[in-house]
């Protein structure tokens, strides 16, 4: 399901930690908020995370706050951020949460870029909420064993190489 935008080495070092990731989608509502929400809690200080919209809605979904309710994650803190509220320039990975995002990256930027493709579920039943929140956390644990593994492989002691 995973996707690379950027065809950028795989063994391109990062030699901080945490690792810095930005997740986006189109209203920093729903996918891009759960992302940034599930990896804050399941990365434990490996990674710092952050989200932004291309257009943000300006408000979280209340469906989004219900699914990640139900698995103990609360979005205290967290509101509906654009592109320009993040410093995108500093950040190690950008993940595109879905095909409709473009990968938002400035000029010279040498990070990863990944695509995800993960459905939108505003507008949606909170069944489907449920469906995208399980995916997301698939993928935001695929990205943490990742730098997990790429940290096993050597780098040093700077942290994970992405």
């Amino acid at each position: 399901m995973t996707q690379f935008c950027h065809d950028l080495p795989m063994d391109q070092p990062v030699k901080r930690s945490p690792v810095e990731v930005l997740f986006v989608c189109v209203g920093n509502a729903c996918r891009s908020q759960m992302a940034e929400a599930v990896a804050k809690h399941l990365g434990q200080g490996r990674i710092r995370a952050w989200s932004a919209g291309s257009h943000p809605a300006g408000w979280i979904a209340p469906g989004t706050q219900e699914v990640l309710q139900e698995k103990g994650i609360l979005l205290d803190g967290h509101w509906s951020k654009g592109m320009d509220d993040v410093p995108v320039s500093q950040m190690d990975i950008v993940v595109g949460m879905g095909c409709e995002v473009s990968c938002p990256v400035p000029a010279g930027f040498k990070g990863r870029v990944i695509e995800w493709s993960i459905p939108d579920p505003f507008g949606r039943p909170l069944d489907f909420y449920r469906e995208v929140r399980d995916l997301v956390e698939a993928e935001v644990k695929a990205l943490l064993e990742s730098l997990e593994q790429r940290g096993q492989e050597g780098v040093g002691t700077d942290g994970p190489e992405v």
